[in-house]
């Protein structure tokens, strides 16, 4: 037996061998020696599509573009192939719905503002996503159908004992979706610091890759940037994805007057395969209530 051709982490190794994947093909194939995740999927994707590059549906948009006016070329880095070749194939194989609500955010604003002198004390930005994080580990605990993944052939649904929350980080190199590890069994406070370091990390490309992948379920957060609604694209083998805008005033009638709320817009977008609508609202208006009242979740 010849000398191994590659180098890859045991996390890399358990997934290829998952996915039947010869890791000794890949590195020949790719011509690359460091092998991480993407690289197998990026042969999968070869293997299914006969190409790493774009479907032959595609090609009917092949045009030459410089006949209509000055152009100029920006190569595709090899992370963006990769998440390009899962999405499409994930928005064709899957029949996602998405299901848009939102949630009253006065007391955790309240709670989040009387918590920052202790902040302060702990070094620790505490923000709204530690708080979404949370929520949503609690929800996924108590919506099993939600923290599972279908088998490939479809005919075995795989329910999870753990719980992991992907936290999806727009970076110079692309999306990266570190993972925060059993989201269910951390507090407050370890969940904020678990927050800054992956996506500081993830913005300096120096996250590991066994702290990506394994993900119940994931949060697209574009609250700091802008919008009122999207569609977030469900990420297999997760079942669903939860996508966050920014927070706006919104007028609430109560007590026989209408005051101005602060109101979190949620879009979950989810695999009609396994959940329904009654399964999403369900699942949303529990989540909404955990963020209308936050003291239901323990602060350590």
């Amino acid at each position: 037996m010849g000398a191994q051709s590659y180098i890859a982490s045991p996390s890399v190794v358990a997934y290829a061998g998952r996915n039947n994947v010869d890791l000794d093909e890949v590195a020949r194939k790719s011509g690359r020696t460091t092998l991480a995740r993407e690289d197998v999927d990026m042969h999968l994707n070869a293997e299914t599509t006969g190409s790493s590059g774009p479907p032959a549906s595609s090609r009917y948009w092949d045009v030459d573009h410089a006949a209509s006016g000055p152009v100029r070329e920006e190569p595709v880095s090899r992370m963006a192939k990769v998440a390009s070749a899962n999405l499409s194939a994930a928005n064709s194989v899957i029949p996602q719905v998405t299901h848009h609500d939102r949630a009253d955010l006065r007391r955790l604003e309240v709670l989040r503002a009387s918590l920052k002198p202790e902040a302060t004390r702990r070094g620790v930005r505490l923000t709204a996503l530690a708080f979404h994080v949370k929520a949503l580990s609690i929800c996924l605990k108590e919506f099993p159908r939600f923290n599972a993944s279908l088998s490939a052939d479809g005919d075995t649904l795989i329910l999870k004992e753990y719980i992991h929350v992907g936290i999806a980080v727009d970076t110079p190199y692309g999306l990266m979706v570190p993972v925060i590890r059993d989201a269910d069994r951390k507090g407050l406070w370890r969940i904020a610091e678990d927050i800054t370091d992956l996506a500081g990390r993830a913005q300096s490309r120096k996250i590991r890759p066994e702290e990506m992948g394994g993900a119940s379920m994931s949060i697209s957060n574009l609250g700091g940037i802008g919008g009122t609604a999207f569609t977030p694209i469900v990420n297999p083998p997760e079942l669903a994805i939860l996508g966050i805008t920014r927070t706006e005033m919104a007028p609430v009638w109560e007590d026989e007057e209408w005051i101005p709320v602060p109101m979190a817009p949620l879009d979950l977008s989810y695999d009609h395969r396994v959940i329904n609508g009654a399964d999403a609202a369900r699942f949303m208006a529990r989540y909404a209530r955990l963020l209308g009242d936050p003291r239901r979740m323990v602060l350590p």
